[in-house]
């Protein structure tokens, strides 16, 4: 587990443009199952996710179509909640930072590490805008 003084700003860049912090596995259920998408983002420290998925899904919401929920878990903080999350991402192994797309409940779109490490975040932007725009 990370000091919550570390971690602190680290959600705030999510937080601050509209994602709800889930902390229990029902909150990432509940979330997940609503009816329309839902963007998740397994949230981690490593300097991937600092400088490439963090940015990369900031960038990603200047779309004219956007999820209708945003969530966000912390690997190594919030550990039922992002075993939760991890668990409907199956068949995708578990990765940190990673980013998936439900629409209605179904794994739709799928962004693990290996595609965001060493991308850019505008890379990772285009992908997601792509995805919104086909699952939105």
């Amino acid at each position: 587990m990370y000091p919550a003084e570390i971690v602190k700003p680290m959600r705030e860049e999510l937080t601050a443009v509209g994602f709800n912090q889930c902390t229990t596995a029902e909150s990432v259920t509940s979330a997940i199952n609503q009816k329309g998408t839902t963007l998740v983002v397994v949230n981690s420290v490593c300097g991937c996710a600092a400088a490439n998925a963090r940015p990369g899904v900031r960038l990603s919401l200047a779309n004219d179509k956007t999820p209708a929920q945003l969530i966000t878990v912390f690997a190594g903080v919030d550990k039922e909640a992002t075993s939760e999350a991890r668990s409907l991402m199956v068949p995708f192994p578990p990765s940190s930072p990673s980013i998936a797309l439900f629409n209605d409940g179904e794994l739709v779109h799928m962004l693990e590490r290996h595609h965001i490490e060493g991308r850019s975040a505008d890379i990772i932007a285009e992908n997601l805008k792509e995805a919104y725009n086909a699952h939105c």
